[in-house]
């Protein structure tokens, strides 16, 4: 039997030890709020220290990707653009491709009197119609409006996409092991999961303001007329397709669409059949286009995109494992309380261990 003493005794250390405590209580408002705002406080300056050391040690520029994307040249130059994974509009979704990084690089050397001449260097297996033909466009205007040379030199893959922008250039070199060609559009894959909903007794209801605006819904099959749309919206871009690449490669267009039938090939079966000029390596591309040109005085400039650290995306980075750690340092706190410790005194040992 207890006496009042003792008994009030146990009754505060199961309320110290207790982990609720950290939720309830003045006591734990008191002592966990200091040690809270004291992180907080830490965090704040050792966050202001790192932004003035990165400030004098003029390394904002590179994490902000200024530094790198000028590109500003003082002499003659050839530039070497890579155009690596797949083709999409949507800007800062890939480590290796920005579509308007690669417009601005091809706009910058149109610009620039420096420039005398555009490799691409392709590696894609193809990607948005949309964002192909803007790309396509904006090389375009590059070799008819300045009257420099474009070459294409492509690497392990230049397909679909990667083949309708290489169409641009005045000769196309690939590496004896590239497979290109790929000359086709697709609309992609339409499911029809009806019969499966059929079998397991589901109904469902589609209320629509026509009769084609639900058209490619998984739980409706397509009829004769939305597949007729469909086919339609891909006959075009194909028709647009083969007749840029009729036109690069100076090819009838009868001829084109014998080779367009969504098939890939090796770089020995496109040089055979035109699709290509030569199989050979990136040296031999360069050193084709400073003969014909008289270009081998020019310099050349590789131009590749790398994705850049915003000092944003830095401090999301370092905001996500401080929160880790404010986390691991309760975990302690917590554990260090389970085995004895007041509040107080847990907080000092996570101090002291943090300090050394």
């Amino acid at each position: 039997m207890y006496d009042d003493k003792n008994q009030g005794q146990e009754n505060r250390q199961v309320n110290t030890y207790d982990p609720d405590q950290l939720y309830k209580g003045n006591a734990r408002k008191k002592g966990f709020s200091s040690w809270k705002k004291g992180l907080i406080i830490f965090l704040i300056i050792a966050v202001a220290i790192v932004i003035l050391g990165v400030s004098c040690n003029m390394g904002v520029n590179n994490m902000l990707g200024t530094a790198e994307d000028d590109y500003d040249y003082n002499s003659d130059y050839i530039g070497v653009l890579a155009l690596h994974g797949t083709i999409t509009e949507e800007s800062g979704t890939s480590d290796t491709y920005n579509q308007q990084w690669l417009m601005a690089r091809v706009k910058q050397m149109k610009n620039d009197s420096y420039n005398k001449g555009l490799i691409l260097s392709i590696d894609t297996p193809g990607g948005s119609v949309y964002a192909t033909d803007e790309l396509y466009l904006q090389i375009k205007e590059y070799a008819e409006e300045t009257g420099r040379p474009v070459y294409t030199y492509m690497e392990s893959t230049a397909a679909s996409g990667g083949y309708y922008i290489a169409s641009v250039s005045d000769k196309i070199f690939a590496n004896r092991n590239t497979l290109t060609g790929s000359i086709g559009v697709t609309i992609g894959t339409v499911y029809d999961i009806s019969g499966f909903l059929e079998k397991m007794g589901i109904k469902t209801v589609t209320i629509t303001s026509g009769d084609n605006k639900a058209m490619g819904s998984s739980v409706n099959p397509l009829t004769k007329e939305q597949r007729e749309i469909y086919q339609s919206i891909v006959d075009e871009s194909y028709d647009q397709f083969v007749d840029i690449v009729a036109e690069g490669r100076n090819m009838k267009l009868s001829t084109v669409k014998k080779l367009a039938d969504g098939r890939i090939y090796t770089a020995k079966q496109a040089e055979e059949n035109g699709l290509i000029d030569q199989v050979g390596t990136l040296e031999d591309t360069v050193r084709d286009m400073q003969s014909t040109y008289e270009l081998a005085d020019c310099d050349l400039q590789t131009m590749e995109y790398t994705p850049k650290t915003t000092f944003l995306s830095w401090l999301e980075s370092k905001t996500s494992t401080d929160e880790s750690s404010a986390k691991s340092e309760y975990d302690q706190l917590m554990k260090l309380m389970s085995l004895g410790l007041t509040e107080k005194e847990a907080e000092e040992w996570i101090i002291r261990g943090f300090l050394k």
